[in-house]
């Protein structure tokens, strides 16, 4: 931390606080999750973007943007990332379908610039759902 600067002002801090929030959500709704009665649950997938995996990819961007270039410890990119990866498994799920998401979010975060469309990122990512059916 540079002089004069306090950990509620230090970047890294800010962050890393909103990323463990993120984390600890992602966890909660891992274990609250059930398989929806009907499938596909749309609604239900959609919350888990934009509650979740939209936040997760725009705090990212947003760290890595405006000149800032937020550095983030392993720790904490690790968990940004999984907590990311956990609510595209349950997207997918709303569907029925089973993945195990394992994408960097640098890309979703560069496909999110590109589409501007958290839904759209979701859907290129995970192949969820098929687009050619």
């Amino acid at each position: 931390m540079q002089d004069g600067q306090s950990e509620e002002t230090d970047p890294e801090q800010r962050f890393a606080a909103r990323i463990h929030q993120l984390a600890d959500r992602a966890t909660a709704d891992c274990a609250a999750f059930e398989v929806p009665e009907s499938v596909p649950d749309d609604e239900r997938a959609m919350t888990y973007l934009q509650d979740g995996a939209g936040p997760a990819i725009s705090l990212y961007v947003e760290a890595r943007t405006g000149g800032m270039m937020v550095h983030f410890p392993p720790d904490e990119y690790h968990a940004l990332e999984g907590a990311m990866n956990d609510w595209l498994e349950l997207y997918a799920a709303c569907y029925g379908v089973d993945i195990t998401a394992e994408y960097t979010v640098r890309e979703a975060a560069e496909l999110l610039v590109d589409t501007h469309n958290i839904r759209d990122v979701a859907q290129i990512l995970t192949g969820v759902p098929d687009r050619t059916a």
